[in-house]
């Protein structure tokens, strides 16, 4: 290894690094359509050595979701680049607005006014919505927020948001902390996914289910997402973190 690199290494060890990541297992909030996650105790330590299987679908905790999810013939989960999977992270604070209004739904304007205090975001970044939806983690109803029809309710990224920072800005990819990219109003407006397509379809990625995004400053920190290699797969939980600067 170069003197470059240990000296690299040496600055990212000094900095604060924080996880990104749930802890997920069987009872932990997760898409309705999914069941729940299964581990089983295969050898324990009286038969020499402790094994486990796991059984949970590829978007369960907190996960990555390749293009394939959404998209025809785009690229597996295996076919993301090292590169891209380490970007600058962008982190534009919704909470107050998510509290007060549970579907809340992100807009360009709201983007403009993060810019204007921040600065332009840079193209090639990992833009994340934060809405502290992650500390209602593990309340499965909580989580679900359903109101007396029995929908959810949930914030997420409007659709001319998503537009404008992937056509205007450059970005690369984006993070939330709700099951889905679309605010549950949209979903249920649309009747579709519309904004996860979209972003899926720009053959990119994105991670849903992130947490700590409050601990994070609006810019300036890098956002690491390191993911097992299965074949083939549409996504999978992922270990997100973030270096501060």
């Amino acid at each position: 290894m170069s003197l470059e690199l240990l000296q690299a290494l040496k600055v990212l060890k000094e900095k604060q690094w924080v996880d990104l990541t749930h802890t997920f297992g069987p009872n932990s909030p997760h898409f309705s359509a999914f069941d729940a996650a299964e581990i089983k105790t295969l050898f324990n330590h009286d038969d020499g050595f402790f094994a486990q299987a796991f059984t949970f679908a590829g978007q369960y905790g907190t996960h990555i979701d390749a293009p394939i999810h959404f998209v025809r013939d785009t690229r597996y989960l295996e076919e993301l680049e090292l590169k891209e999977l380490v970007l600058p992270l962008v982190v534009i604070d919704k909470s107050k607005e998510a509290k007060e209004d549970n579907n809340y739904t992100l807009t360009k304007e709201d983007i403009i006014s993060f810019e204007e205090e921040h600065g332009e975001i840079e193209e090639g970044a990992f833009v994340a919505l934060r809405t502290d939806w992650s500390k209602r983690w593990p309340d499965v109803e909580a989580f679900n927020n359903k109101d007396m029809e029995g929908n959810n309710r949930a914030p997420g990224w409007g659709i001319e948001a998503l537009k404008f920072l992937f056509e205007q800005r450059k970005i690369k990819a984006i993070g939330h902390e709700t099951f889905d990219t679309d605010s549950a109003i949209d979903y249920q407006r649309n009747g579709t996914l519309l904004g996860e397509y979209y972003v899926l379809e720009r053959d990119t990625y994105q991670i849903e289910l992130l947490t700590n995004l409050d601990k994070i400053p609006a810019k300036g920190s890098v956002i690491f997402n390191i993911i097992p290699k299965p074949e083939k797969a549409s996504g999978f939980p992922v270990r997100s973190f973030a270096i501060l600067p």
